[in-house]
């Protein structure tokens, strides 16, 4: 095992701990509640290492994942079936990501709750997931062909990942994912019911 490997495995565990140690704090006792110098205690580094893996302070510690969404994002629309539209493997990405989460981890909801109760922390988690943006709109457009900034690309990647918070907000989010996505699959005028 060469040097930089074991380094490199170090710094994910230590990147880990700090975020367990953040959420199961956070969760404890209220995200307002917890100071950094107490998550760095709590995970057993200094609060200068702590700052080295999360230069975003506090609030990254909440989202310590979201390096790896953009990557899930890219990957939904290169990688999709032939015969599934972008707006439907976005939608799928997008269930199959929260099932999994919800199932994979009992703090989850407490997770989304203590998100929904901090307003600090939902403002950013909405502007990290739209960072997501210009990345995603590229993907949709080298995909069908189309220049990068071409801006119906830019517009389906902006309206898909807003589709997320909105859906969130409601009291049954998957109902509201579905017909957002219905939505930029099919068009405005396709999905409303013949007027008379």
């Amino acid at each position: 095992m060469t040097e930089s490997g074991r380094r490199e495995r170090k710094k994910a565990a230590t990147r880990q701990a700090l975020a367990d140690a953040a959420l199961r704090l956070f969760l404890e006792r209220g995200y307002d509640e917890v100071g950094v110098r107490e998550i760095a205690d709590a995970a057993d580094v200094s609060v200068t290492t702590l700052f080295k893996h999360f230069p975003d302070g506090k609030v990254a510690l909440v989202f310590d994942e979201e390096a790896d969404r953009e990557a899930e994002l890219i990957a939904a629309v290169s990688e999709r079936p032939a015969r599934q539209t972008v707006p439907q493997a976005l939608r799928r990405m997008m269930t199959e990501e929260r099932s999994r989460r919800i199932h994979a981890d009992p703090r989850f909801a407490g997770f989304l709750r203590m998100i929904d109760s901090t307003p600090a922390l939902r403002e950013y988690a909405r502007r990290m997931w739209l960072r997501h943006e210009q990345a995603l709109a590229e993907a949709i457009a080298a995909d069908a062909g189309l220049p990068p900034d071409e801006p119906g690309c830019q517009a389906l990647a902006h309206f898909a990942l807003e589709a997320a918070s909105l859906a969130h907000e409601r009291k049954a989010p998957q109902d509201a994912l579905d017909r957002i996505f219905d939505i930029l699959d099919n068009g405005w005028s396709r999905t409303l019911p013949e007027r008379s």
